[in-house]
């Protein structure tokens, strides 16, 4: 691709932040494939940094006046929505990742229930060509909204961003730092009601109760609805329950974690995508996963599947991935390979694909 895309960087410099990830990892492939980039209201980073202003002042009213002096034949919004508020000439493609502010309006506050709704279906009437990160997205999206399908297109996310945090010796030492148990379980994500952190906790204290404790590491930082979660892992920490909150962690630590687990369990009641379990399966660790959302689509068969609500099926899949372990080396191995079919060179290509089709769906005038 010869002219230069213009790149929706709001969310590049949050480390946090699911979307922050995809916008680096996929401008990084993009880069690798010949297409130009211009990036576009980060903090500090990029072309053109939105410095101290919010990303919504940029986007609404820095964001249209930039395009058209740069004259961007094309703009790619990365977090569900983010485009102007009028078309212009330039062109327009949007990310959309989940709906879930729509489909569990309890795991939100109102308010961004509210600004969801009214960004995203007006971002659905300027966008020229829409990426969902899973079919299940893809679907939810056709069935609330009236989009013709063929301007709606599935890529997903890539997944070997992981090689770029080796386990190296600096990452063992990190690892060494939080004094864990030789072996344990992991979860990592916000400790908030849709990750379903609950469950899991249920599966802890049965197992517990049974004489078959099997430890627990939460890796994940506080979010909406996440105080009674808090709550009550103190108290079956105070009553033994081997528990091991960990709090957020870069990224070579929390990898280095997924790499020396047992298992990772994930049970969230809903995912767009669900880069964690996938992330955990590039690294060569078995995963247990909900039966919900786009977690069947993107962890496959070799993860072990449970619905959200089944504490017991959660409690037995633990139990048999930390006891026995050819069934462990088995789903390792079939989940690494299944994971390496999700690469970032193969989204920017295919993401490239649907820039050629927003660019082609109209001319271009300044």
């Amino acid at each position: 691709m010869d002219v230069p895309v213009a790149l929706d960087a709001t969310l590049w410099d949050e480390p946090t932040t699911g979307i922050g990830q995809y916008t680096r990892c996929l401008a990084s492939a993009l880069t690798a494939a010949q297409v130009p980039l211009l990036r576009l209201g980060a903090k500090v980073s990029g072309e053109h940094p939105r410095t101290q202003r919010s990303a919504t002042l940029f986007t609404l009213g820095e964001l249209p006046g930039l395009l058209r002096r740069l004259h961007a034949p094309l703009y790619h919004a990365h977090g569900n929505f983010n485009l102007p508020l009028a078309r212009s000439a330039t062109r327009t493609v949007v990310t959309v990742h989940d709906l879930i502010p729509l489909l569990l309006p309890d795991t939100v506050s109102r308010a961004f229930r509210l600004q969801f709704r009214i960004w995203l279906g007006h971002t659905l009437e300027i966008a020229d060509q829409v990426i969902c990160v899973s079919e299940v997205t893809r679907r939810a999206l056709l069935d609330r909204f009236a989009l013709p399908p063929e301007r709606v297109h599935v890529v997903h996310n890539g997944v070997d961003h992981v090689a770029a945090h080796p386990l190296d010796d600096e990452a063992r030492a990190l690892l060494a730092s939080l004094h864990l148990p030789a072996r344990y379980v992991l979860f990592a994500g916000a400790l908030d009601v849709r990750k379903n952190v609950s469950v899991v906790l249920d599966a802890c204290e049965a197992l517990h109760r049974a004489g078959r404790s099997v430890p627990l590491v939460l890796a994940g930082q506080r979010w909406f609805g996440s105080g009674p979660v808090e709550s009550r892992l103190a108290a079956l920490r105070a009553a033994g329950v081997p528990l091991h909150p960990v709090g957020f962690q870069p990224a070579k630590v929390l990898y280095a974690l997924m790499a020396h687990a047992d298992a990772f369990v994930f049970p969230s009641r809903y995912e767009g995508f669900g880069l964690p379990p996938l992330e955990a399966m590039w690294s060569g660790t078995p995963a247990v996963v909900s039966n919900q959302g786009a977690l069947p689509e993107v962890c496959g068969p070799s993860a072990i599947q449970v619905h959200p609500d089944d504490g017991e099926g959660l409690a037995q899949a633990m139990a048999r991935l930390t006891r026995d372990p050819a069934e462990r080396r088995h789903r390792a191995e079939a989940g690494q390979a299944w994971a390496r079919r999700f690469t970032w060179a193969r989204a920017a290509k295919e993401t490239a694909e649907v820039y050629a089709r927003a660019l082609a769906s109209g001319v271009t005038r300044f």
